[in-house]
């Protein structure tokens, strides 16, 4: 493997680690294993608490670098909701870089609520991938210093974690026209998007699909296109699609998707929508350019069997 510096998306966290973190989560069992990243990458860990105790302590918290959140499904609570919202303007107001480790189920509820670029989610890690999240964190440049003894194959999940996020960065750096271009072209003229049969949309996901009963899913990821695809579907079928739906479209781990869906929306392809019916849900659909470009896209190439 190449030992070339990894590329860094612009969206990559860096926390401070002179600034003490926090540890909060229900389960004891849970907490001890983000103890042991955390305490294994070099951050100042200062207290680990229970859940219910994280506002009261966050308020005799002057100064915060990070906050980490180990859940479970049972805390999917009204209680859970505002110590989202209190993490997500420390986030917004002092840089405080926010990582919550959670199942797949409270996704919808965490994507509502950490909306800030210093947060990020993370779906039923590992140690190693909790380590590679905070070397993220702590460096924004990944490596094997500072987190050798959470597992012999750090550095490798490490390396994994570095090529997955500099090929998020390099694909949308080549989307884009320059920094802070567009991520699509805009279609000549300005005539009407060409309209785009349902069926031709998940004719072309069900083949892609199938391709895992032949090779490997990893031969073909690629979870930018998927997702495309996906609300694409949705759009016309007038579908909302949540994040966590959107996730499983992706045909990656959830915390990958995740990824894309962050850097996605801030390259201005996805929109995110509250939900006007449930505050704690977010829907994901098509930006205006995005939509465009994919209908532009089908009535060009026509219907095929396989895209």
């Amino acid at each position: 493997m190449s030992e070339l510096e990894p590329v860094r998306p612009a969206t990559a966290v860096e926390y401070n680690a002179t600034k003490p973190a926090l540890l909060f989560g229900s389960d004891a069992r849970r907490r001890a294993r983000a103890e042991t990243a955390l305490t294994a990458s070099g951050a100042r860990l200062v207290d680990s608490l229970p859940l219910d105790e994280a506002v009261e302590r966050l308020d005799g918290q002057p100064s915060l670098g990070l906050a980490w959140l180990e859940l479970g499904e049972e805390d999917a609570t009204p209680a859970l909701d505002d110590l989202l919202f209190r993490l997500n303007a420390l986030a917004e107001d002092r840089g405080t870089v926010v990582i919550a480790s959670a199942p797949l189920e409270l996704v919808d509820i965490l994507a509502g609520r950490l909306t800030h670029r210093t947060t990020e989610i993370l779906v039923e890690p590992d140690n190693a991938q909790r380590a590679a999240a905070l070397a993220v964190a702590l460096s924004g440049a990944l490596g094997d210093v500072g987190v050798k003894d959470v597992g012999k194959d750090n550095a490798a999940r490490l390396r994994q974690l570095s090529d997955e996020m500099g090929r998020i960065a390099a694909t949308l750096a080549r989307l884009s026209t320059g920094p802070g271009g567009p991520a699509v072209k805009a279609g000549e003229g300005k005539a009407a998007p060409p309209a785009v049969e349902a069926e031709t949309v998940r004719a072309v996901i069900r083949a892609r699909r199938t391709r895992s009963r032949f090779f490997s899913e990893e031969l073909f990821a690629d979870p930018a296109w998927d997702m495309l695809l996906d609300l694409l579907q949705a759009e016309i079928a007038q579908l909302r699609v949540p994040v966590s739906s959107l996730c499983i479209a992706a045909a990656v781990p959830a915390t990958t998707a995740l990824r894309w869906i962050k850097t996605m929306t801030e390259q201005g392809l996805f929109v995110r929508r509250a939900d006007p019916h449930d505050g704690r849900r977010v829907f994901v659909e098509l930006a205006p350019s995005a939509s465009d470009a994919m209908r532009r896209y089908f009535a060009e190439v026509g219907k095929p069997a396989v895209v």
